[in-house]
């Protein structure tokens, strides 16, 4: 079995489905996905429940409120200051397209991409994230967590988003599912084990681990 298909493999087999991302619609996930930055996603989630219940959460919604409304229920998710505006901006770009999802995501996913990373604090991680979750594009979606794992595997030598990306989507099948199990037992397996100080010792790709090999006696 080729070595990233038997690290899915056995990533599944130890941690099971992930049933990511923790979101209800497509919306959530792009509102997630815009708060995530710099802090913790119990935070991002109080903050969507405050847009939630102040009834503000849609396009429409968030595009036609002030920027202190906003403030006041995001708060939670930190940068005050730059959220808030960010929110407002990207909603205001959906409501271009009637604040219709489906009529936002039907163009070339070049050209979606092209769109998202003109938006206002909207990154390569943050884009691939809307797209992968909420629009369903088989796309790659590369973090920290990837890169620390890959390196340690012995699988790439470099910390570039693309060059990352294309290694994974060159050598993994392109399927939608697959796509977003693997970006969350990535994510799994980098926070229980292979963490800053990794627990080799309970790690299911030890065996394979070009980081581990270099610490055993």
């Amino acid at each position: 079995m080729d070595a990233i298909l038997e690290a899915y493999e056995r990533l599944l087999a130890r941690f099971g489905p992930q049933h990511w991302w923790p979101a209800e619609t497509r919306f959530e996930v792009i509102v997630g996905a815009l708060l995530m930055q710099q802090t913790a996603w119990r935070n991002v989630e109080a903050a969507i429940g405050n847009l939630k219940r102040a009834g503000l959460l849609s396009p429409a919604g968030i595009a036609s409120a002030r920027i202190p409304e906003i403030r006041r229920h995001v708060r939670v998710a930190g940068l005050y200051r730059s959220k808030p505006r960010r929110l407002k901006r990207f909603c205001a770009r959906l409501m271009e397209f009637g604040g219709d999802l489906d009529a936002f995501f039907a163009r070339p996913i070049a050209a979606v991409r092209e769109d998202l990373l003109a938006q206002e604090g909207v990154g390569l991680e943050t884009a691939d994230s809307i797209l992968l979750y909420a629009s369903e594009t088989p796309t790659f979606l590369v973090d920290a967590y990837t890169v620390r794992i890959a390196r340690r595997l012995g699988w790439i030598d470099t910390d570039d988003y693309d060059e990352v990306k294309a290694w994974f989507e060159a050598r993994f099948p392109r399927e939608l599912a697959s796509y977003r199990e693997f970006h969350a037992l990535l994510v799994r397996h980098a926070t229980q084990v292979c963490r800053p100080r990794p627990r080799c010792g309970e790690c299911p790709l030890n065996e394979r681990c070009a980081y581990y090999r270099t610490r055993r006696p």
